[in-house]
């Protein structure tokens, strides 16, 4: 299987809360639900899209537990978000977790385990949200593609994808969209190491 992620982005590059206020709240982070001004037909018909290509979600602890909080109670089986989610397998990566009772869910404990799973056939295995992990198996190498939503709105605070200290990487784009809203959906896959020169 492939690994993607998918994640929201403000132009200043924050990913935390974007769904509500509540969502994620940690490090005093008071601009949750920065998204939702933006949200349009054309962003939710390739999210929908996406969700349709995957075999399996790997998730990390926070956002397992804040779509575990949510998703199961959506029971519609035609729902192209809920129903995926919850019939699916979905990994959920912790060092401390000790059960996971949302139906079809697995407790993984390293990153080895991870290129375990990737190694397998099928589809995809797809991350949403979930940073801390996303920037773990950036900087090892093991996420295939990213699919990032970037807003355009600047909050100067929260938790970022590319914080200082990644793996030099080099990307390479493939597709490239404009929502009405003013969303950009710019899909990457990694090219590397980054190449230097001067001019």
């Amino acid at each position: 299987m492939k690994i993607t992620l998918a994640t929201f982005l403000t132009m200043d590059g924050v990913m935390q809360g974007p769904g509500g206020p509540e969502e994620d709240t940690s490090g005093g982070f008071e601009h949750g639900g920065w998204q939702f001004p933006y949200a349009d037909e054309e962003m939710g018909s390739h999210i929908t899209r996406w969700f349709g290509e995957a075999d399996a979600f790997l998730l990390g602890r926070r956002t397992y537990d804040i779509f575990a909080g949510y998703w199961p109670a959506v029971t519609d089986p035609d729902n192209p978000i809920a129903g995926p989610l919850n019939a699916l397998p979905k990994y959920v990566v912790s060092t401390t977790l000790r059960s996971a009772d949302w139906h079809n869910t697995t407790i993984v404990r390293s990153l080895d385990d991870i290129a375990a799973l990737r190694a397998q056939p099928g589809r995809e295995l797809q991350i949403h949200g979930s940073g801390v992990l996303a920037q773990a198996l950036l900087d090892r190498g093991l996420i295939d593609e990213l699919r990032l939503y970037t807003f355009p709105v600047v909050l100067g605070s929260g938790k970022r994808l590319f914080e200082p200290g990644r793996v030099p990487t080099a990307l390479r784009l493939v597709d490239s969209v404009r929502g009405e809203s003013g969303c950009v959906l710019n899909v990457y896959r990694p090219a590397g190491k980054p190449g230097y020169g001067s001019f």
